[in-house]
């Protein structure tokens, strides 16, 4: 049994992707096929990672199970991500893969181009993984899983665990999720965007309240408590078996929509940790997105409860003619 006292205390464990992002822009309205002038940076990221360090800056106790190679990527970061008040002991070091990347294209305007993930090195998190830090993941109130696991491991978790909260972070990612509610068991929560959505239920899903519903609906016959779906400008869609909350997006100034879902499903949890109502606590996660596509930060360095709760008090919901940002899942 591998020992991590301090992840012991974690209210919340992040299992998932854990990897250096290179986000790279456009200085103009992007021209296909040739060269474009632009900017680049490079910062640690991954969805389960993201939502860590967004936790730990919401002054949450949280602990990061990942894996990263024995590589310059991989202690640069465990540090940085160590650095925001994550616990990063129970991640995993990898000596025969490289630590994972995902490169972000995005236009002038901040929106998204293509990303591409190289996250080989997942296929470490075997189930052993995560049963040599069992106490660990069952001393904890919320885990939060991401698609970037294995489905066997998915699965294991799953099977192990009560209150984890599924985040598909793709299309591809989001069937992997499937075997394991074929087997009977299903995570407390998902958090799917519309595409995921429909990826999980098998049928395209009309971005309509009631096909929404009935969407989510299916999901809770299969033992799913929690529906969170993400809407982009026409904020949310929170069903639980009993009923259903249609929630406002922000307006915002977009600089770039990378990591606001990650901020969206933090800020749901710490307002949960802090006893708010689940209709409550998706507003307060509003406000988080709201203040991460306001920043070019993929995490924004200075959120706080205060800071979120202070942006949704000031903030404005989009009107329905309001052009868009894109979906920030």
């Amino acid at each position: 049994m591998v020992s991590h006292p301090l992840s012991q205390v974690a209210q919340v464990i992040a299992v998932g992707g854990a990897n250096m992002d290179l986000k790279v822009q456009t200085l103009a309205p992007a021209v296909p096929g040739t060269s474009n002038p632009g900017r680049a940076a490079q910062t640690p990221g991954g969805v389960a990672r993201n939502v860590a360090e967004n936790l730990a800056r919401l002054g949450v106790r949280v602990a990061l199970l990942s894996a990263v190679g024995e590589d310059a990527l991989g202690d640069g970061l465990l540090r940085q991500t160590a650095e925001a008040g994550v616990d990063v002991s129970p991640t995993l070091r990898v000596a025969d893969h490289g630590t994972g990347t995902y490169t972000a294209v995005l236009d002038s305007g901040g929106e998204l181009l293509i990303a591409v993930a190289a996250m080989d090195i997942m296929d470490a998190m075997t189930p052993a993984v995560l049963m040599e830090r069992e106490e660990m993941l069952r001393g904890a109130i919320y885990i939060v899983a991401d698609g970037n696991l294995p489905p066997d491991t998915l699965d294991h978790l799953l099977s192990q665990e009560g209150r984890v909260i599924f985040e598909p972070v793709s299309v591809p990612k989001a069937v992997r999720l499937l075997p394991a509610l074929e087997a009977g068991h299903a995570p407390w929560a998902v958090t799917p965007n519309l595409a995921e959505l429909s990826a999980l239920v098998g049928t395209e899903v009309a971005d309509e309240a009631a096909a929404i519903r009935e969407a989510a609906m299916n999901l809770h016959g299969r033992g799913v408590e929690v529906v969170w779906v993400r809407r982009g400008v026409r904020g949310s869609l929170l069903s639980t078996a009993g009923r259903a909350d249609e929630l406002p997006a922000l307006s915002a100034h977009v600089k770039d929509v990378t990591g606001a879902g990650d901020a969206m499903l933090a800020a749901f949890l710490a307002a949960l940790l802090a006893g708010e109502t689940l209709p409550d606590a998706a507003r307060e996660a509003h406000a988080a997105a709201a203040l991460t596509v306001e920043s070019v930060q993929t995490v924004v360095l200075d959120l706080t409860q205060a800071a979120v709760r202070q942006r949704l008090l000031t903030g404005l919901a989009y009107p329905e003619s309001h052009e868009s940002p894109p979906d920030p899942s």
